[in-house]
Order: structure tokens, then sequence, then C-alpha cells
């Protein structure tokens, strides 16, 4: 029975080592984040007082917001608790938020989710920016990108949709590259 047991118990403690419970630095750390992006214009200081929320309130919700933020790019990304490859580019997104987030709006958009998954999440992984629920996709239809998940779109700074890229970003250079280019 011993001889059962012990691989059994090593196995149980040796996939704990490998747990993704690491945070990475810039999401322990959204007060910090959040004291960078001081000073930001009113509409991006809006969105940065609902740094982390989960929002109601749908489609309509959401193109209030983009019309709110008319004057300013906006690079939207849709992600899911549920979702490793979304998981995994939050941090691209928190961190690009910090860099730009003075002049460009960072918003989420939680695709078919339960609130308890989100929020667990968005607890591991903090944003500066916040995320409207969509459990029926109507908001990911706005963003032309209900197929894929994860999936950003950028809007320019006349809040005209311009590109929307389908999937994760492999790399923080790639999102950095695409946030130059589309986020005008």
């Amino acid at each position: 029975m011993r001889r059962l047991v012990l691989p059994f118990v090593v196995a149980l403690l040796l996939a704990g080592c490998g747990s993704d419970d690491s945070t990475p630095p810039s999401a322990a750390r959204p007060a910090q984040d959040l004291r960078a992006l001081a000073g930001a214009p009113a509409p991006l200081a809006a969105v940065h007082e609902q740094a982390n929320e989960l929002l109601d309130g749908g489609v309509d919700a959401y193109r209030a917001r983009l019309r709110a933020l008319r004057g300013h790019p906006v690079v939207v990304n849709k992600w899911g608790s549920w979702c490793g490859p979304c998981r995994a580019e939050l941090p691209y997104f928190q961190r690009q938020a910090v860099e730009h987030g003075r002049r460009v709006a960072f918003l989420g958009v939680d695709a078919v989710d339960s609130d308890g998954g989100a929020r667990e999440l968005m607890d591991k992984l903090p944003v500066t920016y916040p995320s409207y629920k969509d459990p029926d996709q109507a908001v990911s239809a706005e963003l032309d990108a209900v197929q894929a998940t994860p999936a950003t779109a950028f809007y320019d700074a006349r809040g005209k949709l311009v590109y929307t890229h389908q999937g994760a970003y492999q790399d923080e250079s790639k999102l950095a590259r695409d946030i130059r280019r589309y986020a005008r």
C-alpha cells in the first residue's frame, strides 16, 4: 500500500510546483499603475476610475462609452476567464495600458463568461480599465470578433473600427506595434 500512496503524494506535490499562481509584476501593482496614469484627459480618467470593474449594460453601454471617448483612440480586448490564451496576454494589455493610457483608452469585453470566473481572473490579473459583460456576444459583434477569443479591436480617434486582430498576441511587441499602427 505504501508503494502505491507514495508516488501519488509525490505527484500531487510536484503538480503544485507547476501551478500558474505567479502574478506579473505590473499586474500586482494596480494602485501604482493608476498613479502613473494621473493627469490623463477627463474621458480617459473616467475609464481609469473604473479600473478592474466588470460592467453591465451590454451593447448600449459599450456604444455610449465609445461615444464618450471620441477624440481618443480605443483598444478593446475581448477575453474570457475560461480562455488560456486570454490569460496569457492580459499582462501585455495591462503594461500597454499603463504605457499608452494617457493618450489611448483601453477597454475589455468579457465574453460568454460567469461573473465568478471573470472576477477571479480580474483579482489575479488586475487591469487599469473596465470590462463589459458580453454573455450573448452582442458587444463582440460590434468588434467583428464573434468567432475568436481572444480578439482585439482598434478604434481611431473618430470612433471608427479600423482593425480587429483575431486570436491571441503571442508576444507583447506585436501588440505594441499594432497600438502604434492603429490607435491613432
